[in-house]
């Protein structure tokens, strides 16, 4: 196991128990989650070793990695994702302050979003380390994806895209620094994240699928969202919701809190979605966030 002795965002070294989570994709084995003392920061700790962590995802219910749905929830998840793809466009297209197209989707799965973007004449790029993801985008967009980010070094982009890939991320600071040195002047940088100080995060506790250990290493706030792109040089310029997630977030946490996926447990789901999303209308801490960020 891995263990960190500093806090990547203020680097302070003093931490406290926050949850244990287990792990209930893979392993079923149970994970800690600290925050720190000085910033709050909250983060799993500590984790499988970088060269076993890859083994955390070999499930075929990792749905990102996969269009096959397994079952109801995942199905519903595609769904989700399929109503999703023309608004995330449509967003980077708002959001985009140029007047180039340039896209890098950072950790783009099996290409889904850059197969919509390229459709409304984005030149498209892609970074995927999973083999298997990175084969379906590029029979589905078409385009080559890269393993790793330095393999795209000296290219520049108009936005970058980072949907649920952030909290994966193990060298946290030096990934910021590098898109960022990929980003043009006027580049957007957006980056969605589940957001733990949701009401569903709150509700759900150690059952909520937010938390998804140890395949998250890191669970923001906005709060911590902010130092953390304020100590790399980026500005949060906006922040929008991602309202639908807090129905899928629900469903996955009803299951794992009663081990079954039946009607009762989906129409709590849905119900605790829908008061998610209320209690955020006030607080605006929804339980998946996107944050429009510059230099």
């Amino acid at each position: 196991m891995k263990e960190l002795k500093s806090c990547p965002v203020c680097h302070s070294s003093v931490f406290t128990p926050f949850l244990n989570c287990k792990d209930y994709t893979v392993s079923h084995e149970t994970f800690q989650l600290v925050t720190c003392k000085t910033c709050s920061f909250t983060f799993t700790n500590p984790v499988p070793d970088p060269e076993r962590l890859g083994d955390y995802y070999l499930s075929d219910t990792y749905i990102s990695h996969s269009n096959k749905a397994k079952g109801l929830i995942d199905s519903v998840y595609i769904l989700a994702r399929t109503f999703t793809l023309k608004w995330k466009v449509k967003l980077i297209t708002n959001h985009s302050l140029g007047k180039g197209r340039q896209l890098l989707d950072y950790g783009c799965g099996t290409g889904d979003f850059l197969k919509a973007a390229k459709e409304q004449q984005w030149a498209v790029a892609g970074v995927e380390p999973s083999a298997l993801a990175r084969s379906q985008a590029e029979q589905s967009t078409q385009e080559k994806i890269a393993t790793a980010l330095p393999e795209l070094t000296g290219k520049k982009f108009d936005v970058i895209t980072l949907w649920h890939v952030l909290e994966h991320i193990d060298d946290l600071n030096e990934c910021i620094q590098s898109l960022k040195q990929q980003l043009n002047d006027d580049g957007t940088l957006l980056i969605a994240v589940p957001n733990y100080e949701c009401w569903d995060g709150k509700h759900y506790q150690s059952h909520w699928a937010g938390y998804d250990v140890p395949r998250h290493l890191w669970h923001f706030s906005r709060k911590t969202m902010d130092l953390l792109m304020t100590n790399n040089g980026l500005k949060i310029k906006n922040i929008v919701p991602m309202k639908l997630d807090a129905f899928y977030i629900s469903l996955l946490s009803e299951k794992y809190k009663t081990g079954t996926s039946g009607l009762g447990g989906m129409l709590k789901a849905v119900w605790n979605g829908i008061k998610s999303n209320s209690k955020a209308a006030k607080t605006n801490d929804y339980s998946s966030l996107i944050y429009i960020i510059r230099k």
